[in-house]
This record gives structure tokens, C-alpha cells and sequence, in this order.
């Protein structure tokens, strides 16, 4: 398998630590982002379809968008795939954090590092953080993952971008349920922080 990703991209981080901590061979190719979409690597510009990061080539496929991509290695590897009973909950969880955590944490992170944005905006998109944050805090009150069974892609989707939550000024002890959520998600073998997972300097695993 080969990877597409890029340093700060918390989408390519689900990809990179499923494969990671699932434990699958494959070659990570990092991806200057600051490149306008038609100067980047060739083969890249081939195989995405939105010329997004990330984008994953199994074998001679290539698979676009995160969630869908933790779909296709779930059913391929059989790994963080839950029990059979809890895919749709799975798959309501991969929508959930499309339309919120995937959407306000990206949009308020770029803002306040690369991208300032009117105070109002700013205020917004932290309000939209506070709330999923409390989303999860509340379901995470009742288990240790999102699902019963154990830690699945639900998890890894979710959790993505929070690695970074002391980048936009919240720590994760204010939400406890999450935080120790995030502590054993951290504990899983493997598991690999995404300033280190996503580096450009970040060395292949296998071939």
C-alpha cells in the first residue's frame, strides 16, 4: 500500500495510524501541501480524484477521503472494525465527525496558526469546538470507546485532530471523559503522535 499525506493534516493522520497501529506494510509519501495543486508530484495528481491529501493506492485502486478510506481498510484488514452489530454506529460516528469535529477543529486550528480570521469567526468556530468536545465528553461518560466492543475507526476518525487540541488553546483535562479517552487511544501499540507520524522525514513501513 502507498499513502498520500501531508505534515499538519489530521484527515491523513487517521490513515497513517490505522495503518500504523493495525500494524499494515506500506509507504508513506509526504506531500507539500504549499504546492498549488497543479505542481504537485504527478503521481499524486493522478491518483486524487479532489487533489486532497489523503489518498491511499491499494492495489492499483486509489481511495479518496478520509472516512472512506478507514471504510475500505476496516473491511479489507478485518482490524478496528468492531463487531458486526455496530457498523452502522460506526458509520453514523464517520458521518458525525465529517460534518463536526472534522469541520470546526481544522477550520479553527488553520485559522489561529496559518490563516487569521475576524474575532467573530474565531468565536464561532471555538463555539462549534466546545460543543462536539462536549459531545463526546457526554459518550464517553458511559465507555471507554465509542463502541462497545473496543477502540475501531469510529475512534481513530474522531480523535484525529484532538492530538492537537493545545494548539487552539484547549487542554484536554477540561474534558475528563475525553481525555482519558485520548490517554488510552495513546496506549494502543503502535500508536505514533502525528507531528511524528506525518513528517516528512517519517520512514517507511514496509513496501
Amino acid at each position: 500500500m502507498l499513502l498520500y499525506g501531508s505534515t499538519d493534516s489530521g484527515h491523513s493522520y487517521k490513515i497513517r495510524s490505522f495503518l500504523l497501529l493495525a500494524g499494515v506494510p506500506h509507504t508513506y509519501r509526504w506531500v507539500d501541501l504549499s504546492h498549488a495543486r497543479t505542481e504537485r508530484p504527478a503521481a499524486f495528481v493522478a491518483a486524487s480524484k479532489f487533489g486532497e491529501v489523503p489518498v491511499l493506492i491499494d492495489g492499483g485502486n486509489s481511495y479518496c477521503q478520509s472516512n472512506a478510506i478507514l471504510m475500505h481498510l476496516a473491511q479489507r484488514t478485518k482490524a478496528f472494525r468492531g463487531i458486526g452489530s455496530e457498523w452502522t454506529s460506526i458509520l453514523e460516528w464517520l458521518c458525525w465527525e465529517s460534518n463536526r469535529i472534522g469541520f470546526s477543529l481544522p477550520n479553527l486550528r488553520y485559522a489561529l496558526l496559518w490563516g487569521r480570521q475576524p474575532a467573530e469567526v474565531l468565536a464561532y468556530l471555538r463555539s462549534r469546538v466546545v460543543a462536539d468536545l462536549q459531545s463526546l465528553d457526554e459518550v464517553l461518560a458511559k465507555s471507554e470507546f465509542l463502541l462497545p466492543s473496543g477502540p475501531t475507526i469510529a475512534d481513530l476518525s474522531c480523535s484525529a485532530y484532538l492530538f492537537w487540541l493545545s494548539q487552539v488553546g484547549i487542554a484536554e483535562d477540561e474534558f475528563p471523559c475525553l481525555g482519558r479517552w485520548l490517554c488510552s487511544l495513546r496506549a494502543l501499540p503502535g500508536w505514533v503522535h502525528p507531528g511524528e507520524a506525518m513528517k516528512f522525514e517519517a520512514p517507511s513501513t514496509g513496501g
